[in-house]
């Protein structure tokens, strides 16, 4: 297998990522809404299941608040290199990649937030979900956008 399809769907990925994030903060910034704690949240989970100190209290805090984008950004990147390995020789239709990225980068980060007991996403409002598929589906449309733009399908197959 070549790395090139896994190199360019981890860069899709990234994109995607910052796509995310933008719409995520405009959310903010327009409704005036408190920035999520869910991502700290998952990091002290995970530092904590792997037996991690992340030290005294304002330290701690401050760990769990980089690293919470940290695993962000490592979902979005990995979601894509996944992608470009799945699609390097297949003509992904983009409103289906589009679907695919978004949805399973959603689908990944809820799982996780009700796998760990952060959050239950059965208990969510149409308001919560609407702040959660925009994000992702922005993410879906840039990761795949950047996908066929680095994979054309003249380099595909």
């Amino acid at each position: 297998m070549r790395a090139a399809p896994a190199v360019d769907g981890a860069i899709a990925g990234a994109v995607g990522s910052a796509a995310l994030n933008v719409v995520s903060y405009l959310d903010i910034a327009l409704r005036g809404r408190p920035a999520s704690s869910t991502p700290e949240q998952t990091a002290g989970k995970l530092a904590d299941a792997a037996h991690v100190d992340l030290g005294p209290g304002e330290k701690a805090a401050n760990r769990r608040s980089g690293l919470g984008p940290i695993i962000g950004y490592g979902t979005g990147i990995a979601a894509g290199a996944l992608f470009g390995i799945l699609a390097a020789r297949r003509r992904v239709p983009l409103p289906l990649a589009v679907g695919v990225l978004g949805g399973g980068v959603m689908a990944t980060s809820d799982g996780s937030l009700a796998a760990l007991r952060i959050s239950d996403p059965r208990t969510w409002s149409a308001k919560d979900w609407v702040s959660d598929v925009l994000p992702h589906l922005a993410y879906g449309a840039a990761a795949a956008a950047t996908w066929w733009r680095l994979r054309p399908p003249s380099r595909r197959g």
